[in-house]
């Protein structure tokens, strides 16, 4: 058999987020699970899980059957030792990211993401895989101008990622003190 080199487009059902990694023990689908439901309030996920060695299963756990199938399928699509997919719906990545990555078993993330992904596979001349990494969404165009990081900055305002400059307390403090007559704070 010869080497081959691949990319899989992984399945990210729709409102969904999906994160792929790196772990290195089979313990690994339940410390995710403990991690994810403890995190946030009515997260739903999938999380499937690629054993590298004994029966080589794909161990599979989560609160919403959808997601668990899709992870699995993602996973099977893959069939990389060691790698796992999660997929979340009713929270972001970034809500997630930080206790991932404080499972001790988890080595890497590679992506975490809404975005079309693909999974670069090599696989070798006896039929082992390896996920060497990830392509997630599109080629950059450009650089970003004036009012590209304008309209980034009020995206994330509105989402409330950030605070808008009304909203913070120096800015209605400024707001209270004008409408007095009385200018800035000092």
């Amino acid at each position: 058999m010869a080497v081959k080199l691949e990319a899989i487009p992984l399945r990210i059902p729709e409102g969904c987020n999906i994160i792929v990694g790196i772990s290195h023990f089979i313990k690994t689908v339940e410390d995710l699970y403990e991690v994810l439901v403890s995190s946030v309030p009515n997260i739903k996920f999938g999380i499937a899980f690629c054993e590298a060695s004994g029966p080589c299963l794909v161990r599979r756990e989560g609160n919403d059957d959808e997601l668990i199938e899709v992870a699995t399928e993602n996973a099977l699509k893959v069939a990389a030792g060691h790698t796992f997919f999660i997929l979340i719906r009713d929270a972001y990545p970034i809500n997630v990211l930080n206790v991932i990555k404080a499972v001790p078993e988890v080595c890497t993330i590679l992506c975490a993401t809404a975005n079309p992904v693909k999974a670069v596979v090599f696989e070798d001349e006896d039929g082992n895989r390896a996920l060497l990494g990830i392509i997630d969404g599109f080629r950059t165009k450009g650089v970003e101008g004036p009012e590209h990081v304008r309209e980034r900055r009020e995206f994330l305002r509105k989402i409330g990622y950030k605070l808008a400059p009304s909203s913070s307390v120096v800015g209605l403090l400024t707001q209270r003190s004008a409408s007095r007559g009385r200018g800035k704070p000092s």
